[in-house]
């Protein structure tokens, strides 16, 4: 033995020792002597070295753990030379089973090998790959073609620069006729297409009219008619059997291969190109559809498959509004896909009674995925879809899979299709459904009621009139339902189900159930009592209680109720929400009929709800409190106080939601709206403003101003349902604020009050007010101003005659106040009703537009917005006007314009939105720009650049700082980006944007923020481009991870810094969820280096977890 063997088989003695010092300095040693060049190790000796890291792996120390990870790839990547070397040869093997491993074996080489040997076996393979007429064996052809489409499954975003060279060859190889290598050739295709959508743009006509060719490719069956179709399957005579048997057999044939290759092959085609669904839907979808006939069941189950990709592209993107808002291109996808419904339910009217389960449950998807993308599109086809239904329920020969897939397709179909297309298949359809709810098996009866439920709903809804005659019917399905409901051996699904069913069927139907009413709602009663049961029976005492059918529900009430206070002091939140919303829907429908002892147990559990612990269950206690106050004030008398208390603590809380607020609200308008009121109007008021008046004598910590805003909207509603001390509160609260011995704090609530109460009232005393709030406009406090900025705004909307001109007058007298005023014209703008705006727009306009060239941003901020809600009052008029400022005004002008256009933009559909179409909507109307992106985006991207003409030095002292001045307008443009991959990605040009994206990875601080939030996104949303060029993302975020700070530096240059890492961390966390990103060895080397740095494997481990806790750590709040 060599001293160089000798010492290593010493040193894997070492590695097995006891001592983890001994292991870790024995593993560390070794590697650094397999490093030397003069080692070379036998067969034998690197078998053991190889698999004593492997058990290394395993250790118990974390360290020597470490150590073999991280050298374990060392002398594996020192060998993929030597293994490519050894395997090129092996595809020349004369053996099939040898030429197949070498073909595997080099697919995972070259998503692991370096660049330098991943171009020579891309390289020795196309140079070994002859002509299409030169003398080669098909063998030899087949498996470098095989061994090409391992490449690309397993590396195919390597191919990429290799395609131009690669592609025409295989191509002419498709044109040979052998089934085995065309079926190899359709099958690198479609890795190609899948791994490199954009190099494979120059050649998908060429490789579309090969799959449209081959799928096609069956020449020992003849689909020349369907009436030859239909003989060939009913003939069966043993002469043209025996014939056939002699003639062909189906065993030597492969076309299905090929045929199945070139359907999984235009999937990936539709897949990766959506920006040519228009074209597919001409070329494509009639192939695809023709082809539902295939004989294969393999074939045919890819063929629906591939159909269903196009509908699924073709699916109208979030937030696309059809009727107002169509682009064009989603309207003419759709349009086409119209034309194509009655050929597809034609092709699949005989594949939906097909023998095959396989079939049947392809067609059901495929419909399905087709009623989603087109609701409505299947009602004039009923006849045939509910036939292959019933034909599937009826099926108990063989497993109950199909029983449910039919179950699953008519509850979609119930859910997408109009009611009337069901009606004269009820008395068909219907007994089927019930024998399934009747089934022994629990999945089907579980799945059977949901059907039955949403029949039920959907054949005689509650909000209009009954068009079909329920008589014939409804007994049938309560006995079913009934006899499920009353068995007490289920499944706890079935259990849940049949409750919900049977409260859908008492809730749409009771009316028609007559005797039968009150066992079934004694039985609901039993089920409320039962701990496993009593949510679901909860919820169906809600869905009879909101029946507009006015059930009776006496025999239940009196026990009822107590059993549901009782649910109000459980923990199970979902039980106290869904107990308050059945207390409230009966409080509504039986109102006085309510016992009132069993509304006092109710009443005397709710003080408690109404805390700010959970804002949701205490906003429904309050409705519930307004509905009792209305139904019987009687019975408040005793909780009012409790409550009450309880109620004023919470709008003292500066997190009240707006739920909560108005539930408060129209609580103490029933308070004092009833007769005689249950708490005196006076009474109310001095409750309500007791904290702030109180704070003004005690000097009291200061309540937050969330709470101000609350306590004037309930002394609004308290003067809006008392109209007659409306008059009076006004004067007080003119009073208040007009004195001087108020607090700050009082004159505040008077002012917002007043806004609100204006809002409900009328102004009030105008004149006296007028000067109150012009005076409060110039008070020392930033609260009082504000306040009354707002008051007069709000209070000049509900009466503008009077305010509006004097508000405008005082623009123009008043330059010093005039941010406040515009503030106050702004809150006039957004509460007037815009017929009454238009008397004075003309005015409004020529007075914002002379304030559009102000020095002071902010100024000049208001004027936008009050720009942006003036054009809505007459967009048609003013938008073109709009416009011309855009175009000839001057900067500041422009600039204030281009902000006010983010206030032509509402969440909902707006009669602006079609005249919007040239302005930029992408977070809240993305369909008004996803047609206009081609001319927008190269604008955009230039917006990202660095411009070195707008970065200056500025000395400050001995030292030169940096400014770049287009450092804000990156950063919009990278905003907009991050906007658009949100709500336009299938318009997006991917790897274009990826190239910005790329360049903004080392841009300022703030640019590689956002980019890296991009990145994450992007490798969830499109990870197959980002895996193309991983090894060119990495470096950056290395460069960042990495990165030490300045010793000396401030404490917010570290803070900077550790969130950037936090943030390059997250990007290299999303990397890694791509599921072969791991094989490139630029990303395995870093994955490496994450691991043996402490520091880094910390951040990255934190990071793993909270992602685990909130998985949209990826998303970005623009603002």
């Amino acid at each position: 033995m060599s001293t160089a063997a000798f010492h290593i088989s010493s040193l894997l003695e070492k590695m097995t020792s006891s001592d983890k010092d001994f292991r870790f300095m024995a593993t560390s040693d070794l590697m650094s002597e397999l490093q030397k060049d003069s080692i070379q190790l036998d067969e034998d000796s690197e078998r053991k070295v190889v698999k004593m890291l492997l058990r290394l792996l395993e250790d118990k120390n974390g360290e020597v753990q470490n150590l073999a990870v991280k050298w374990l790839g060392a002398p594996l990547g020192a060998f993929h030379a030597s293994l490519l070397h050894c395997l090129l040869p092996q595809l020349s093997s004369p053996r099939l089973a040898v030429r197949k491993r070498a073909v595997g074996a080099l697919g995972h080489l070259a998503a692991a090998c370096s660049t330098d040997l991943f171009v020579e076996l891309a390289d020795h393979l196309l140079d070994r790959l002859p002509g299409p007429r030169a003398p080669t064996s098909p063998a030899a052809i087949r498996t470098l073609i095989q061994c090409l489409g391992s490449v690309g499954r397993q590396a195919g975003h390597r191919l990429g620069a290799h395609l131009d060279r690669l592609v025409p060859l295989v191509e002419d190889f498709c044109n040979l006729d052998d089934d085995e290598l065309r079926e190899s050739c359709l099958q690198a295709f479609e890795a190609f297409l899948r791994k490199c959508p954009k190099e494979m743009g120059p050649h998908v006509p060429n490789v579309t009219s090969l799959c449209l060719q081959y799928i096609k490719h069956d020449p020992n069956y003849n689909y020349d008619s369907d009436e030859d179709e239909e003989q060939m399957e009913t003939e069966d005579s043993e002469f043209s059997e025996q014939e056939s048997e002699d003639e062909y057999s189906d065993d030597d044939d492969m076309s299905w291969k090929v045929r199945r290759a070139a359907a999984k092959c235009i999937a990936a085609l539709i897949s990766s190109r959506p920006d040519l669904l228009p074209d597919f839907h001409c070329t494509l979808a009639p192939v695809l559809i023709r082809r539902f006939k295939e004989r294969e069941e393999n074939v045919k189950a890819d063929v629906f498959t591939a159909y269903i990709v196009l509908l699924r592209q073709t699916q109208p993107p979030k937030g696309w509004l059809e009727a107002m808002e169509e682009p064009t291109q989603t309207g003419s996808n759709l349009h086409m896909l119209r034309g194509q419904v009655p050929l597809v339910v034609k092709a699949l009217q005989r594949q939906l009674k097909d023998r095959s389960i396989r079939v049947r449950q392809g067609c059901f998807s495929l419909l399905t995925e087709l009623a989603g993308v087109l609701p409505g599109s299947l009602a004039e086809h009923m006849p045939v879809l509910v036939s292959g239904i019933i034909f599937s329920l009826a099926d108990r020969s063989s497993s109950s899979t199909i029983r449910m897939d039919a179950l699953a397709f008519l509850q979609g179909l119930l859910g997408t299709e109009p009611a009337e297309a069901f009606h004269p298949h009820l008395p068909t359809l219907l007994p089927p459904v019930m024998a399934c709810v009747a089934d022994p098996f629990y999945k089907i009866a579980a799945e059977a009621l949901v059907v039955l439920q949403e029949l039920v709903q959907a054949l005689w809804p509650l909000d209009r009139a009954r068009i079909l005659d329920p008589e014939p019917y409804v007994g049938e399905m309560s006995a079913v339902t009934l006899a499920r409901l009353r068995a007490t051996d289920l499944d706890q699904e079935v259990k849940e189900r049949a409750i919900s069913c049977m409260g859908h069927l008492v809730g749409h139907l009771g009316d028609r159930l007559g005797d039968e009413l009150e066992p079934i709602l004694l039985l609901l009663l039993d089920r409320l009592r039962n701990e496993i049961t009593r949510l679901p029976a909860v919820k169906a005492l809600t869905l009879v209680a909101v029946s507009p059918l006015q059930l009776d529900l006496q025999p239940i009430l009196a026990e009822a109720l107590p059993i549901l206070a009782s649910f109000l002091r459980k923990n199970q939140r979902a039980l106290r929400l869904a107990t308050l919303a059945a207390l409230d829907a009966l409080a509504q429908s039986q109102g006085l009929s309510l016992p009132p002892s069993a509304v006092q147990a109710v009443l005397a559990e709710l003080p408690a709800l109404v805390n700010e612990s959970d804002m949701h269950v205490a906003q429904l206690a309050v409705d519930f409190l307004a509905t009792v106050t209305q139904a019987q004030p009687a019975s408040l008398v005793e909780v009012s106080g409790p409550v009450l208390s309880e109620l004023l603590r919470l709008l003292r809380s500066p997190l009240l939601p707006a739920g909560v607020l108005a539930a408060t609200e129209g609580f103490l308008q029933a308070l004092v709206g009833t007769r005689p009121p249950c708490v005196d109007y006076a009474k109310l008021i001095s409750l309500l403003t007791a904290p702030v008046y109180e704070q003004a004598v005690d000097g009291g910590p200061g309540l937050h101003k969330q709470v101000f805003h609350s306590l004037a909207r309930c002394v609004a509603a308290l003067s809006a349902a008392c109209p007659q001390e409306a008059a009076s509160t006004a004067n007080h609260l003119v009073c208040d604020a007009r004195s001087p011995h108020s607090s700050t704090g009082v004159k505040v609530l008077a002012f917002l009050s007043l806004a609100e109460v204006g809002q409900v009232a009328g102004p009030g005393p105008q004149r006296e007010l007028k000067a109150v709030l012009l005076e409060a406009l110039g008070s020392s406090s930033e609260d009082v101003r504000a306040a009354a900025s707002y008051a007069l705004g709000r209070v000049g909307a509900g009466s503008l005659p009077d305010f509006l001109p004097f508000l405008l007058e005082q623009i123009e007298a008043e330059p010093r106040r005039q941010y406040l005023l515009l503030h106050s014209l702004r809150e006039a703008l957004g509460a007037a009703q815009p017929d009454s705006l238009k008397p004075y727009a003309e005015d409004i306009w020529a007075l914002l537009f002379r304030r559009c060239e102000g020095a002071e941003e902010g100024t000049r901020g208001v004027v936008a917005e009050c720009i942006g809600k003036l054009v809505l009052v007459n967009p048609s008029f003013l938008l073109p006007r709009f416009r011309k400022q855009l175009a000839a005004g001057r900067p500041h002008t422009r600039s204030t314009v281009i902000t006010a256009v983010k206030f032509l933009i509402s969440d909902q559909p707006h009669p602006i939105d079609p005249l919007l179409k040239s302005f930029i909507a992408v977070h809240n109307k993305p369909s008004l720009v996803r047609d206009l992106l081609d001319d927008i985006l190269p604008l955009l991207y230039q917006e990202t650049k660095i411009r070195r003409d707008l970065i200056r030095e500025v000395e400050m002292g001995p030292f030169k700082h940096t400014v770049d001045d287009g450092l804000d307008v990156r950063k919009a443009a990278f905003e907009c980006m991050y906007s658009l991959l949100e709500s336009c990605l299938g318009q997006l040009d991917i790897c274009e944007f990826l190239n910005h994206v790329e360049d903004g990875l080392k841009d300022h601080y703030d640019i590689r923020m956002l980019t890296f939030i991009m990145l994450a996104r992007l490798a969830t949303l499109c990870p197959a481009p980002v895996l193309q060029r991983v090894d060119r993302l990495i470096e950056p975020l290395r460069a960042t991870c990495t990165a030490k700070v300045k010793a000396g530096s401030v404490k917010q240059e570290f803070e900077k810094q550790d969130e950037l890492k936090r943030s390059a961390m997250r990007a290299v966390a999303a990397l890694l969820t791509i599921p072969e990103v791991g094989k490139s060895p630029i990303m395995a080397d870093f994955s490496s280096q994450i691991r043996s740095n402490p520091e880094l494997a910390a951040l990255f481990e934190s990071i793993q977890k909270d992602s685990a806790s909130t998985p949209s750590t990826d998303s970005m709040e623009l603002s």
